[in-house]
């Protein structure tokens, strides 16, 4: 009888994860110091922001980033693995495929829930405010909520590459989205039209809703539909990176 789900498994993932200096520092320690670096040491970050400050802005988009690198990267490596043979040892025990995939998810969304926390945590210590509590449990709900489609841009690339550099390249590719995704730095004219294209455009967005309701630092204002009409269509995308690499994994077997 097989198994749906193993939590000798997590616990031992879950250890793994932690005694990796690669998963402290960028998927747990980055989103951390780039709230500090933007967020909290900056004068403007208790310039008002909708209905809260600057830095409750910074604050959530550095917790989303930090989501989307730990859903990435951490399912890029289950992709790598499941590639390396493990569906041959797991016959041999009692957790089954799909058991396998929830245990590695769960781990995933708990790093991912970590990473918000740690960020929300540093935002609460050094001054991030909103006007209601409600929209801190709004902006991280919508946060772990959405970001599971990272996942699925973390399957896709696990299954393209190895496992030398499947990880990297998930958490690498997230910054890059990020520096040209109006996550990092306000962006504005021409920049600000090509980030409204890009795989995080619309999930930070989104996040940020709950404070902003759209309306960004540089005074524009994102319509509701267009930010969810960007997550819909990654969203298409990363299923489809994961279908191709799927049939693509199975022809150099």
């Amino acid at each position: 009888m097989t198994m749906s789900i193993s939590p000798t498994m997590m616990r031992i993932e879950a250890m793994r994860q932690i005694r990796n200096p690669y998963t402290l520092a960028f998927t747990l320690g980055m989103p951390v110091a780039m709230y500090l670096l933007f967020g909290a040491s900056m004068d403007y970050g208790a310039m008002s922001a909708g209905h809260g400050n600057v830095k409750f802005y910074v604050m959530v988009s550095m917790a989303a980033y930090g989501t989307a690198v730990a859903m990435s990267s951490l399912t890029s490596l289950a992709a790598t693995e499941a590639k390396q043979g493990w569906g041959r040892q797991l016959a041999m025990t009692p957790l089954g495929t799909a058991g396998y995939a929830v245990t590695k998810l769960l781990t995933a969304v708990a790093f991912a829930a970590l990473a918000v926390l740690l960020v929300f945590a540093a935002g609460l210590a050094t001054g991030a405010e909103a006007s209601d509590a409600w929209r801190w449990w709004a902006s991280a709900g919508i946060i772990l909520g959405i970001g599971l489609i990272y996942g699925l841009y973390g399957l896709g690339v696990g299954l393209f590459f190895n496992s030398d550099t499947a990880a990297a390249l998930a958490s690498i590719s997230m910054t890059f989205f990020a520096f040209f995704g109006n996550v990092f730095i306000p962006l504005d004219g021409v920049m600000l039209d090509i980030a409204r294209f890009t795989p995080l455009y619309g999930f930070v967005s989104l996040s940020r809703w709950p404070l902003n309701e759209g309306l960004l630092t540089t005074g524009q204002t994102d319509e509701l539909w267009m930010s969810g009409l960007n997550v819909i269509v990654w969203l298409a995308v990363f299923a489809v990176l994961v279908v191709v690499g799927v049939k693509r994994s199975r022809t150099r077997r």
